[in-house]
């Protein structure tokens, strides 16, 4: 099935590309509705996995790359119904598809640790770490996308994204909204975390590397929103954090368990 999902979530990033290319709303329409099929055959796999596993797959690095190029078309879609940015699919669409090619390629055979998995804590902590994630590579996304149109103002001949991208403001509210719902999730994400090492572990802290990075990603995000609402850190100064955090966030999703190992090591298993 993941072939499937690839051609759907490919098509609709040529979709999107024709839409930024061309600006005719006809290609965007195309590649939202290629874009929804695919995730409609996503969801259908990880509800079909849930079903037979009786927890969500994220058993290898196979799965829970998988599971991440779902949460990314998720919070894209709720971005896209909240503010109609429809430009965000030129960021969305290829991230999505690019992940889940990297997916396909790597090894489906499940760790020895599917017991661990069954809990709802777990379960919990797994869906708010990887939204919250997901909302915070299209913080990532907007914060590119300000960058270029707030370029494409100051020059004097506009360039090619002045009159494809919109406005600033737009912009800003969106990466704002995204990074609001990400820290709010992943907060949620690393709480239940938390409370599921106490109950399989018996403490609520271990030191793994994954849970020492998680919190100093979790602190970029706080810090941000604090500056935001404090000294008025908005607009290019925002769009720049956003984009250092999520290579924060990238790190501590894959570099972590590849160079430092930890509890978390098995999940991403090549």
């Amino acid at each position: 099935m993941d072939i499937v999902i690839i051609i759907f979530y490919l098509l609709g990033t040529v979709g999107y590309m024709a839409y930024l290319f061309f600006q005719k709303d006809s290609f965007q329409k195309i590649g939202f509705g290629v874009l929804l099929a695919g995730f409609v055959v996503h969801c259908i796999q990880i509800v079909a996995s849930i079903y037979k596993l009786g927890y969500v797959p994220v058993e290898n690095l196979n799965q829970t790359l998988s599971i991440s190029a779902w949460a990314i078309i998720s919070v894209f879609f709720w971005i896209q119904y909240q503010y109609h940015l429809k430009i965000l699919g030129i960021f969305a669409a290829p991230l999505a598809a690019f992940i889940m090619v990297a997916a396909s390629g790597l090894s489906a055979e499940p760790s020895q640790t599917q017991t661990v998995l069954k809990s709802l804590w777990l379960q919990a902590h797994i869906f708010g770490v990887f939204l919250g994630e997901a909302a915070f590579a299209l913080a990532c996304g907007t914060g590119l996308l300000y960058l270029l149109q707030e370029r494409a103002i100051k020059s004097k001949s506009r360039g090619f994204f002045y009159k494809r991208l919109p406005s600033l403001d737009l912009l800003d509210l969106t990466g704002h909204a995204c990074i609001m719902a990400g820290f709010l999730l992943v907060t949620v994400g690393l709480i239940t975390g938390f409370v599921y090492a106490k109950s399989l572990w018996g403490r609520f802290w271990n030191w793994d590397p994954k849970e020492v990075w998680s919190c100093i990603t979790w602190l970029i995000y706080a810090a941000l929103i604090h500056q935001r609402y404090t000294v008025g850190w908005r607009g290019r100064k925002s769009a720049i954090l956003a984009i250092i955090g999520f290579v924060a966030v990238v790190f501590t999703f894959l570099g972590v368990n590849f160079i430092l190992k930890g509890h978390h090591e098995p999940f991403t298993r090549w």
